[in-house]
């Protein structure tokens, strides 16, 4: 597995745009399995991986076992990995977790490709005998994943930066539906207490509470009690409390103005977030087929 591959040099792709985007490109192949590797990358790395299931199909095979045959169906949403009868999905490899992507030149059978795992976040190499279509099915995988990364700078990160901020919108949204409900709580105690408050009859004299006052008549402040409001003599409700410096970078709702320059540096919720870095550093990686760097120009910073 040492041929060079360099999509930069008059290398045309074998399939239209439109097959990869709006479907797919279906391949029929055996199995022979995946295994665990130390790196994303490196042609020694998928050698070893080869060598290891080869080895392990030969021991099944003399078992009585047979290779367990899939169709593969490739497009810019990644490599499905199906049970060809049944069309169950056994495996979904997303392209920007496909690091390394390579065939064997001398047999044209053996094509094998290297994808972090989605759960464990582990690299497993997949080994796959293809009926001597290796080179293509290779070179496909190179093209949806060329097509997908565009994709993402054109429309995919700013459709991110959207769910981003839809996710904030979202989020501040709960957070006004609890401050409603507390200050709605807060009128009802005050309402309530209003109407329990004896109203004396017209002439009358209104005694005091017994409350220890200074000078002016008024209650100590205490730094030690808290402030609690009290209705007015005349049972109107005390004014609203008045606002401090420290909110007057906020608006009317509590929140700092939306500003479109820095909503990147704004705190989103945690799994949109942990998924647009993960599609950022699966497309920075790129894909390697055969040894040759397969990755455009770096992302756009925006995203």
């Amino acid at each position: 597995m040492n041929r060079a591959f360099n999509r930069k040099k008059d290398k045309s792709w074998m399939h239209t745009p439109e097959a990869l985007a709006k479907h797919y490109i279906p391949y029929n192949a055996k199995f022979l399995g995946n295994t665990e590797v130390d790196q994303p990358k490196g042609t020694e790395i998928v050698k070893d991986a080869v060598r290891k299931l080869k080895f392990q199909r030969h021991i099944k095979k003399s078992e009585g076992q047979k290779t367990p045959k899939v169709e593969l169906q490739i497009s810019i949403y990644g490599v499905k990995i199906l049970d060809p009868k049944t069309k169950d999905v056994q495996y979904n490899c997303q392209l920007h977790r496909i690091s390394f992507c390579a065939d064997d030149k001398t047999d044209k059978r053996i094509f094998t490709f290297i994808c972090k795992d989605s759960e464990s976040n582990k690299h497993l190499c997949y080994v796959f005998d293809s009926e001597k279509c290796a080179e293509e099915i290779t070179l496909t995988i190179g093209q949806a994943f060329d097509l997908a990364y565009k994709k993402f700078l054109e429309s995919g990160g700013k459709d991110v930066e959207t769910r981003k901020q839809i996710g904030t919108l979202q989020k501040r949204i709960q957070e006004l539906e609890t401050e409603n409900s507390e200050l709605k709580k807060q009128l009802s105690d005050l309402e309530e207490q209003l109407m329990i408050a004896p109203v004396p009859p017209a002439g009358s004299i209104s005694l005091k509470p017994q409350t220890s006052t200074d000078v002016f008549d008024m209650v100590p402040f205490s730094a030690v009690t808290p402030l609690v409001p009290i209705p007015a003599s005349n049972g109107t409700p005390p004014p609203p409390p008045t606002t401090s410096p420290s909110d007057m970078s906020k608006d009317l709702f509590g929140a700092a103005p939306f500003d479109p320059f820095t909503c990147g540096q704004a705190d989103f919720p945690p799994d949109i977030q942990s998924k647009l870095d993960e599609i950022q550093e699966g497309f920075k990686m790129g894909l390697t087929l055969e040894g040759t760097v397969f990755s455009p120009d770096p992302l756009d910073s925006r995203c």
